[in-house]
Formats: structure tokens, sequence, C-alpha cells
């Protein structure tokens, strides 16, 4: 019997063709892909198969695309491992959705609207309030968070040690990168994203968000699920609702969250979406972790030998 966490991908792991090769080799993804453009009423399928790249990226369509992805995996995983255990579950930012459906928390067709309603909430704020975000390589915590209290901008991410993002308004971001060796950082780079998510500029979003959580049915989750802005579990359906509204405009506390995992004794993570950018994150924050990696038919296949 394999235990195991679950981690499931945030927004900048998509990519044009994710999926594809699932729904040609496997009928689970196959049915699941076809529910997902019913419940939406619309071809989600198209867009995360033939792109373009910036239809994909735009918040509205690459949410739901993860969402879908990361359970579409998992969903073939546990049919070709039945004795696969979940123990806890974790998400990055919007991943933190797609942990609390593969825990029970609500539905797939539940999870799917919600999931879109946030993702076309975040596309209003973006246009509503303009901002960026940017990559703060190097430095302690405390280097960042002086920085981007002097440049007027919000700490969106501690993803890894000596990987922070910062997000806000253009000006305030384009400062903290300028000024980021004169805080003791190696460097700041600016990330290709439509907005500011995570910050302050994303309040519009939070408001109307806890309005459609408050109507979807939440349960007990069957599996403990990390909330990104607590950097540990939320206990009972309004105090989940709360983390999740929460967590748009505060911080992914993701170096705690991992941590957490660890000293409670897990070791094996499955990786669930595009990119492998979780795993890149676990090299940093903790190297004994095991973790795999999973993103599509082959790297399934792969997981699969290696945990049968």
């Amino acid at each position: 019997m394999s235990k195991a966490v679950l981690l499931f991908s945030g927004q900048g792991a998509q990519k044009v063709g994710m999926g594809k090769d699932l729904v040609e080799a496997y009928p689970a993804a196959k049915t699941l892909f076809e529910k997902a453009d019913n419940v939406l009423d619309r071809s989600l399928t198209s867009v995360m198969f033939e792109g373009p790249a910036e239809d994909l990226t735009r918040t509205g369509n690459c949410q739901p695309a993860l969402f879908l992805h990361g359970l579409a995996l998992l969903e073939i995983l546990r049919e070709k491992i039945p004795s696969l255990e979940p123990v806890a579950a974790a998400g990055l930012s919007l991943g933190e959705m797609t942990a609390h459906c593969a825990a029970g928390t609500f539905t797939f067709e539940e999870g799917l609207k919600l999931v879109a309603r946030r993702g076309e909430l975040m596309d209003q704020a973006c246009e509503a309030n303009p901002g960026i975000m940017a990559a703060m390589i190097g430095g302690t915590n405390e280097d960042v968070a002086r920085l981007a209290k002097d440049c007027d901008v919000d700490v969106a991410n501690l993803n890894c040690p000596g990987q922070t993002v910062l997000s806000g308004k253009e000006e305030g971001i384009d400062s903290a990168v300028s000024k980021a060796k004169e805080y003791g950082l190696r460097m700041g780079k600016k990330l290709q994203v439509a907005g500011a998510y995570h910050s302050r500029l994303m309040a519009g979003a939070q408001d109307k968000l806890g309005e459609a959580l408050a109507a979807t049915e939440f349960h007990d989750p069957t599996i403990p699920v990390v909330s990104n802005f607590l950097a540990e579990p939320a206990e009972g359906a309004n105090a989940i609702r709360a983390s999740l509204k929460d967590q748009v405009t505060g911080s992914v506390r993701w170096i705690e969250s991992i941590r957490l995992l660890r000293e409670q004794g897990h070791d094996l993570f499955i990786e669930l979406g595009p990119g492998k950018v979780l795993a890149g994150f676990m090299a940093r924050i903790d190297k004994e972790a095991r973790i795999l990696s999973i993103e599509d038919a082959e790297s399934l296949e792969a997981a699969v030998a290696e945990l049968s």
C-alpha cells in the first residue's frame, strides 16, 4: 500500500496540449474531460489542447484547466493503483481547490463551477486593478518583506527558500526589481502573468468569491487539506470557506505548508499537474522528501511502475 501526500499545481503551470494524451490513452480521462465541457457549457478542452497560449493563460481558462487536469491524473492513478492511500493533500494557490475536490470537500461538478467563477472574478479584478508580479531571488523572508513594504507591494508567494514572489501595481514592482540588490537579494525578475494575484488588488474578487463559496455545499474532507493561507488544515466547512476566500489576497505560505507535512512524518509526495514546479520547490525546501511528478501519460505510467 502506497501512502502519499497529493500536491496540485497552481496557475502558471499550464501549457497548451495538457491532457490531450490522457484523453487519447485512458477512457476515464475522456469521460471526465467531456463532463467538464458539459458542466461549463463550453469547450474548455479545445483551449487546453489547441490554445492559443494567450487564451489558455487567461485566468478564467487556466484555473479550471489545471483543476480538471489534476483530477484526471488522480482518477487514472487510482484506477491503476487501487492500493494507493492518499493521507493528506495540498495545492499551490488555485491547486488548493483541486486538493479539496480530491479530498471530497465538494463534488467535481461543484468544484469546477467554483473554480471557473474564481477565475472569472480574478480576470475582472485584473482589468479593474491592473498589476504585475515579480520573483525575488535570494535574501531572507525579512529582507523581502522590508522591500515589499518600502515599495508598497504585497508578498504573494513564499515558494521555497530563496524564492519569494511580490505582487502589486506596476510602478511598485518595477521599484522592487530595481532595488532588490540594495535589500540583500540576488535579483528580481518580473513574471509573465495577467495580474497582481495574492495582493490587495484582488480584493474585489475576494468578496465575490466569498458569495460563491457560501453557495457551494461543503463536506468534511476525507483527508487533511493544508490551507496555503493558514499553513495548516482549516477545520470545518466555514473555516475552509474562509481560508479559500482569504487566500485570494493573502500570501501563499508554501514553505511552511510543506514543512508541516514533513514534520507530520509524510515522506512520499505525488505532484499532479504540468511542469514539475512543485518538485523544484521541494528540492529547495527538503531534499530528503521523495516526490513523483505526474503530468502526462508517460510520467503517469512511470509512477505506476515505481509505486506498484
